[in-house]
C-alpha cells in the first residue's frame, strides 16, 4: 500500500519538526520539567504542524522513557502505538464535522474515565472554531478544571472566532509560516531519503505554490517527483507540472514594461495569447516575480509596487470580464500610465493657457450649416484596417478598446460602429473616454470628412440605458473617471 510522502515523513520527534523553533524549544523544556499545562490553543495557516506538535506533546507525556531533552524515545509501548495510530488515549476530534453541543456533552462524560494505556489521555480538537457557540460554553468548564489525567489541544486557522473565554482558559502559540530556508531543509531531507534530486531553482517555487506550508510544499513534492520518473527534477519539470508560466517569459514580459516599449509590450501580449495561457494567471504570476525583484533589490520598490497594485487592482474591478486578453491590455496600458489615474482619466497638463471665457456681448459665431456627406459605409469597411492601424499609432491602447468594433451603417452623417455583445466592454470604455473624440478626429481626417460623427452600439442590445444602469457598468465607469 501506497503511502503518501506527507506521512512517512510526519516528524516522529521534536527535532524533525521543520519551523517555529521557539515553540519547540519552550514545549520540550515544559516536558523535561513536568510543567505541562492542562489546554493548549495552537493558532495558524494550515500545514504548517499544528496537529504535528499536538501529536508530539500526546507523545511526550506518555512516554514512558522520556528523554532527558524533553524527546519522546518512540521506542517504548506507547511511543510506537501512538506512531501506529493506535493508541486509546489519543483521541483526535474533527470539530468540522463533530461542532454541536451533543458531541461535546458526550466528551464530557467521557473525560472522567481514567487512561486504558497511558499516563494521559490527550484530546486533540482540530478546526476548533467550527464549534457552535453553545459547544464552546459547554467545554469551558472543563477547560478550567479538567480531570489530571486529561489534556486538551486546540487547533485552529482562524483564531478571531474562538471566544475569549475559551482563549483565556489555554496555554497559547501562534504558529507562523515557514520560510524558504525552513521548507528546503525539510525538503532535502526526504530527496537525500527518497535519493533523488532537485535544482535549487525549484524550491523558490514549490515555496510560492505552498505558502509556507510544509505539508503542501511536500505535496507538490510528491506531484513533481512522479512526473520526473527518477530524473533530476528541474525548473521546466515544475513549471509544466504545476501550470506555471515560465520564469523566462515573465522575464521577458518584466524587461518590456521596464522598458516602456508599448508595441513590443502588446506583441508579447498578443504571443502569449496565441499560445494559450491563461492571461489573467500570467499576470498574477508576474505581480509574483516582481515581489520577489523587490526583496532581492532586482527591481526599483516603487515600479516593482505599482506593477503589482495595479494588477491586482484591475483583475479585482473586472473580474466578471470574460475576455482577459482585453483585461490583459488595461492592466498594461495602466501601468504605463504617467498617473495613478487610470489610462482613460483626462489630465490636463495646459489649464493656464487656456483661453478666458467668451464675453456674453461678443458676437456668436454662426452654426455651420449642415452638409450631408458623400461618405459611404463600403468605404469605411475598405479601410477599416487602415484606420485601426493609424489609431494604434497614436495610442496602443485603441487595440483594447476598439477589440470587437466593426463599421455597421451611416445614417444621417452619423457612423455607426457595432460592438460584438461580448465586447460591450470595450465599447463602453471607449465612450466613457477621451478617447471617443480623438478617433473620431482621426476618421474625419482620414476621409476629409468634417461633418462625420461616430456613434457606438451593441449588438442585439435593445436598451442601452438599462445597461448603463447596471451596478457591473457603475463599477466600470467610476473606475475609468478615477473615482476609487
Amino acid at each position: 500500500m501506497h503511502i503518501t510522502l506527507y506521512r512517512k515523513y510526519r516528524p516522529s520527534s521534536f527535532s524533525e519538526v521543520s519551523g517555529e523553533n521557539e515553540i519547540v524549544k519552550s514545549l520540550k523544556l515544559s516536558l523535561k520539567n513536568k510543567s505541562m499545562a492542562h489546554a493548549y490553543l495552537f493558532s495558524g495557516p494550515r500545514g504548517v504542524g499544528k496537529t504535528t506538535i499536538a501529536r508530539l506533546i500526546a507523545k511526550g507525556v506518555n512516554c514512558l522513557n522520556l528523554k532527558e531533552n524533553g524527546e519522546p524515545c518512540n521506542e517504548c509501548k506507547n511511543c510506537k502505538a501512538i506512531n501506529e495510530g493506535r493508541f486509546s488515549d489519543l483521541i483526535e476530534i474533527d470539530a468540522a464535522s463533530n461542532r454541536s453541543i451533543d458531541e461535546i456533552r458526550s466528551l464530557k462524560e467521557k473525560i472522567n474515565y481514567q487512561p486504558v494505556e497511558g499516563l494521559k489521555k490527550v484530546y486533540i480538537i482540530d478546526e476548533a472554531h467550527m464549534l457552535t457557540k453553545e459547544a464552546f460554553n459547554a467545554l469551558l468548564k472543563t477547560l478550567e478544571e479538567p480531570p489530571a489525567h486529561v489534556m486538551f489541544i486546540l487547533a485552529t486557522t482562524e483564531l478571531e472566532k474562538i471566544l475569549p473565554t475559551i482563549i483565556s482558559r489555554c496555554q497559547r502559540y501562534d504558529f507562523k509560516p515557514l520560510d524558504l530556508e525552513e521548507m528546503k531543509s525539510g525538503l532535502e531531507h526526504i530527496l537525500k531519503e527518497e535519493n533523488l534530486s532537485m535544482t535549487d531553482d525549484v524550491y523558490p517555487v514549490i515555496y510560492e505554490n505552498s505558502s509556507g506550508s510544509m505539508r503542501d510544499s511536500i505535496s507538490i513534492l510528491e506531484r513533481l517527483i512522479v512526473t520526473a520518473n527518477g530524473k533530476e527534477i528541474d525548473l521546466k519539470i515544475a513549471e509544466d507540472t504545476l501550470g506555471i508560466t515560465p520564469s523566462s517569459r515573465i522575464k521577458i514580459f518584466l524587461n518590456k514594461i521596464l522598458n516602456e516599449n508599448e508595441y513590443d509590450i502588446i506583441n508579447e501580449l498578443e504571443n502569449l495569447a496565441n499560445e494559450s495561457f491563461d492571461i489573467e494567471l500570467f499576470f498574477k504570476d508576474l505581480a509574483k516575480y516582481c515581489k520577489n525583484a523587490i526583496v532581492k533589490k532586482e527591481i526599483d520598490i516603487d515600479k516593482g509596487l505599482k506593477i503589482i497594485s495595479t494588477i491586482y487592482d484591475v483583475i479585482g474591478k473586472f473580474k466578471f470580464e470574460d475576455d482577459k486578453k482585453l483585461v490583459g491590455y488595461v492592466i498594461v496600458a495602466e501601468i504605463l500610465s504617467n498617473t495613478k489615474q487610470t489610462v482613460v482619466k483626462v489630465v490636463t497638463t495646459a489649464q493656464t493657457n487656456v483661453s478666458p471665457p467668451i464675453s456674453s456681448t461678443e458676437e456668436k459665431p454662426k452654426d455651420k450649416e449642415k452638409v450631408n456627406i458623400k461618405l459611404t459605409i463600403s468605404d469605411v469597411k475598405n479601410n477599416w484596417n487602415s484606420i485601426l492601424a493609424e489609431a494604434n499609432n497614436k495610442r496602443f491602447s485603441y487595440k483594447a478598446f476598439l477589440m470587437g468594433a466593426n463599421p455597421v451603417r451611416i445614417e444621417d452623417n452619423n457612423l455607426y460602429i457595432n460592438y460584438d455583445k461580448k465586447y460591450s466592454f470595450a465599447k463602453d470604455l471607449m465612450e466613457t473616454s477621451e478617447y471617443s473624440q480623438e478617433f473620431n478626429k482621426i476618421v474625419k481626417s482620414f476621409f476629409n470628412e468634417d461633418d462625420l460623427e461616430i456613434k457606438y452600439e451593441v449588438v442585439g442590445q435593445k436598451k442601452e440605458e438599462e445597461n448603463k444602469n447596471s451596478e457591473f457598468f457603475q463599477k466600470i465607469e467610476n473606475y475609468f473617471k478615477g473615482e476609487n
